[in-house]
C-alpha cells in the first residue's frame, strides 16, 4: 500500500489555488483576445470601406477626365477640319 507523505498532500492542496488562478487568467486572456479580434475586424472593415470610396472617387475623376479629353479633342478636330476646308477652298 502507498504511504502518502504529508508534504506531498500539502503541495497538492497548495497547487489547486494556483491552477485555478492560472485557469482564470487563461480565460480572461481569451476573452480579451476575442475583444481585440472584434475591434480589429471592425477597424479593417472601416479601412476597406474608405478605400472603396477612394476607388470610386478615382474612377469618377478618371471618367470625367476622359470626357474632358474627348470634348477637347473633338474641338481640336473641328478646328483642324475647318482649317483644312479653308485651305482646300483656296
Amino acid at each position: 500500500m502507498f504511504v502518502i507523505d504529508n508534504q506531498v498532500v500539502a503541495a497538492a492542496v497548495a497547487s489547486v489555488p494556483t491552477m485555478i488562478a492560472v485557469l482564470i487568467g487563461i480565460l480572461n486572456n481569451n476573452s480579451r483576445l476575442t475583444d481585440m479580434r472584434l475591434h480589429m475586424d471592425s477597424q479593417f472593415g472601416d479601412v476597406d470601406r474608405r478605400l472603396g470610396e477612394v476607388d470610386r472617387k478615382f474612377d469618377q475623376r478618371f471618367d470625367d477626365l476622359k470626357d474632358t479629353w474627348r470634348a477637347e479633342l473633338h474641338r481640336v478636330e473641328e478646328v483642324l477640319d475647318a482649317r483644312l476646308k479653308h485651305l482646300e477652298e483656296r
